[in-house]
């Protein structure tokens, strides 16, 4: 693999798509994203929980989760750099449709080539949802 096909994100782009994604900023958190990624949900079916494929379903599946839980935020997040992986790991916390709360710690590892990520993949602790202090 060439030099310019290894090309990585760095800790500012982390941060600044993180910003985006708490804003719920969809045009800004795509920008980050390669046509072709592929994104591994929190649960599904599979091992692998749901496989999303192309940049258009992955843009309808986060829209989705800013629709479902308005409040959806991902606090105090933290990155790891390894060449062309990252890993980010924060708290993931939202309002479930039900009026549940969830706040779970998250990991999210992801593949970047030619300074886009083309595979994300989403992990989080099993942890009940609960109801809001008054």
């Amino acid at each position: 693999m060439q030099a310019s096909e290894r090309r990585t994100m760095n800790r500012e782009q982390m941060t600044a798509m993180f910003d985006a994604f708490n804003r719920h900023a969809i045009d800004e958190v795509m920008e980050y994203f390669a046509d072709d990624v592929v994104f591994d949900t929190v649960s599904g079916d599979e091992a692998h929980g749901t496989r999303i494929v192309g940049k258009a379903a992955v843009r309808d599946a986060f829209v989705n989760t800013w629709t479902t839980m308005p409040d959806v935020q991902w606090a105090k997040g933290e990155f790891f750099f390894a060449d062309q992986r990252i890993v980010s790991e924060c708290t993931f916390m939202a309002t479930q449709p039900d009026g549940l709360r969830v706040e779970a710690d998250s990991v999210d590892l992801f593949t970047i080539e030619k300074g886009k990520i083309t595979r994300k993949q989403a992990f989080r602790k099993q942890r009940p949802a609960f109801t809001p202090a008054a």
